[in-house]
């Protein structure tokens, strides 16, 4: 182990050292005609070269591998003994420059994992009673409060606990714009501070923060294979016994040690090898420079078959930004019936509660009261008891679930608000109607053309599903030009519908916040998250747009099946090229160095194919601004 990592690591000297040889020997002859130093030196430089290629190989079959470097060390061996220096030397030079080569640009495919690591955070001003004191990033435990000062990166992810400033939050989402953070407003490790100061205490730290996720998450999803790398893999293992079994029946029938040794050299299928991973490797590596994580090949590979997209509405086709525009009342003490709602609705996170919460605020209404106890029901509401009153907020289905009924005038308010266009929600006390809330909220900037660039990708149907009564769905729907719209759903009837979409034989990418809508993420082929670096998104989802933007799925999808075109591409420049090497072979085109010579070239060929993916920018993208993260730039 100690020599092979010797010979690895010095490499590049001994592919240097081989090639100066070669040009010596090739002096030594066609200059000063000395043939015999000609033959030795290529001999020792065919020597330097086979080592670190035949331990390579060595270990390689001490793991039951046939490696293409065994291919080479054989035909090497063979070249000696039939007195070839000059073609053993040609070859091994060719297929150590070639994997220097290849490395050098497969690091040119990792720059987007490059630009985030050198982003991560190493030190923090740690806070504590005796002032402040820098101190390295691994050190800060969670309930810790730092200091982030202008110019400074965010070491932890965290709630702001004093000051206010504006962050850079690229190395999150992708997109270098400005937010602005204050008090009680959460904020995630490796973005920065533009401008002012924060000190925020410590809720995740090291591994378990959002941007150490995403890091590792890329990480992981680069080394994820497709299937067409693992078709390949399982095709290689038998592929080198065969090309040993070939050479050895060319001899056995043609009596030429020669043609069997080429064929050995001819037949290393090293372009197909590097081919799918490479792709999968730049495809993945776009994506994650503009904020959009795919978790590997296979997501990829399934993501480029999807021809039906399945959204939920609130904070996904909408931005999930509700406000609060109109408040029906049917008591003489609304104040403190609207206080009771905000204070129910505070233990929820939901858009509409919130709308609720923040309505409440600016209205200044009465004193909250102490809830004795809440229970929120998936898709209908929350019911809560408040001294011996029972009350439930939430959707008609809340109220027909508790045989809760609305008057005429009641249920006129109702049909009117969702005419309007707008979500509604209902608070009764002990069986009567108090409040009737209607929810406006507004459909995401640039939906519709990004939807109108998805069909022209090759999606087939856009689908919503909604927990939101059917008018306002509807509204949504006609304004986006959806093709199907299904409202009052619950989660599980949700589920049922992409599994009805499945059997159908569609293939399903859905749409969602990542938490509320996980179980129909997780069931759909596709799982797509518009995250905004919560865990849930991470975790559950195949794909997560970190800028929670409809252009980032467009992107998305266009780079999913631009990856997979890019990979049979290079599957099929590989095939051609074996197939090349061994029709020169026969017709006497193609000898051993020369055949090694497009055998390494081909290589680079299919590596230079898949850089392409780097740059790779959909038509709908030109359109757009450019959004990249910062540091990470190809």
């Amino acid at each position: 182990m100690k020599i092979q990592g010797f010979l690895t690591k010095h490499t590049n000297q001994i592919t240097l050292i081989t090639g100066i040889l070669i040009v010596l020997g090739m002096l030594s002859k066609y200059l000063f005609q000395f043939t015999l130093g000609y033959q030795v030196i290529l001999a020792v430089a065919s020597v330097i070269a086979v080592i670190p290629i035949a331990v390579r190989a060595w270990s390689a079959l001490r793991n039951k591998v046939f490696s293409i470097e065994l291919l080479v060390s054989i035909a090497v061996i063979g070249a000696f003994i039939i007195g070839e220096f000059n073609e053993s030397a040609i070859v091994t030079f060719l297929f150590l420059f070639g994997s220097y080569l290849e490395s050098k640009t497969l690091q040119k495919t990792r720059t987007a994992i490059k630009g985030l690591t050198d982003m991560s955070p190493t030190t923090a001003t740690l806070v504590n009673a005796d002032g402040t004191g820098e101190v390295d990033v691994d050190d800060v435990d969670e309930g810790d409060v730092v200091l982030v000062k202008t110019g400074s990166q965010v070491p932890v992810d965290g709630v702001v606990v004093e000051g206010n400033g504006y962050l850079n939050e690229a190395s999150i989402t992708g997109e270098a714009r400005q937010v602005n953070k204050q008090l009680n407003d959460s904020v995630y490790s490796g973005t920065m501070v533009e401008n002012g100061y924060l000190k925020i205490k410590a809720t995740q730290v090291g591994d378990d923060t959002t941007f150490a996720k995403i890091i590792e998450l890329v990480e992981e999803a680069q080394d994820t294979k497709s299937k067409a790398e693992k078709f390949i893999d399982r095709f290689a293992q038998y592929y080198t016994p065969a090309v040993l079994v070939l050479a050895v029946l060319v001899f056995a029938f043609s009596r030429d040690f020669r043609l069997a040794i080429t064929v050995l050299v001819l037949g290393c299928p090293g372009a197909l090898v590097i081919g799918a991973p490479v792709s999968n490797v730049a495809g993945i590596g776009n994506g994650a420079k503009r904020g959009i994580l795919i978790k590997g090949g296979e997501v990829v590979d399934t993501f480029a078959k999807v021809d039906t997209l399945v959204f939920d509405k609130t904070g996904t086709l909408t931005e999930g930004n509700t406000a609060v525009t109109t408040m029906h009342t049917y008591t003489t003490n609304a104040d403190n019936q609207l206080a009771l709602a905000a204070a129910i609705e505070g233990v929820s996170d939901h858009p509409l509660g919130q709308a609720i919460v923040t309505y409440a605020a600016q209205k200044s209404a009465g004193v909250a009261p102490v809830l004795d106890d809440t229970e929120t029901v998936k898709g209908q509401g929350i019911c809560a008891k408040v001294g011996d009153q029972t009350v439930v907020i939430g959707n008609q289905k809340m109220l027909t679930a508790h045989q809760i009924e609305l008057n005429p005038a009641q249920l006129k308010d109702l049909n009117d608000l969702q005419a309007g266009g707008q979500s509604t929600v209902i608070m009764a006390v002990d069986g009567q109607v108090q409040l009737i809330f209607g929810i406006a909220d507004t459909i995401r900037p640039g939906v519709k053309d990004s939807l109108a660039a998805l069909k022209a990708q090759g999606i087939k149907k856009l689908v919503m599903l909604t927990g939101d009564n059917q008018l306002t769905a509807q509204a949504v729907a006609d304004e986006l030009n959806l093709d199907e719209v299904h409202a009052n759903l619950l989660p599980e009837e949700k589920v049922e519908y992409v599994k009805k979409l499945k059997a159908d034989g569609n293939t399903v990418a859905f749409i969602g916040d990542g938490i509320n809508d996980s179980p129909s993420i997780a069931n759909a082929d596709i799982g797509i998250a518009m995250g905004s670096g919560t865990d849930v998104a991470i975790d559950t989802s195949d794909v997560v747009l970190m800028q929670s933007s409809f252009p980032a799925l467009v992107h998305a999808h266009g780079l999913a099946k631009k990856t997979v075109l890019n990979t049979r591409e290079n599957i099929f420049i590989a095939i051609a090229t074996v197939a090349f090497l061994l029709i020169g072979l026969v017709f006497g085109y193609i000898y051993m160095a020369s055949g090694m010579f497009v055998h390494e070239a081909s290589i680079l060929v299919v590596i230079f194919n898949a850089m392409r993916l780097i740059n790779f920018q959909t038509k709908f993208d030109k359109q757009q601004p450019a959004k990249t993260i910062q540091g990470a730039k190809a």
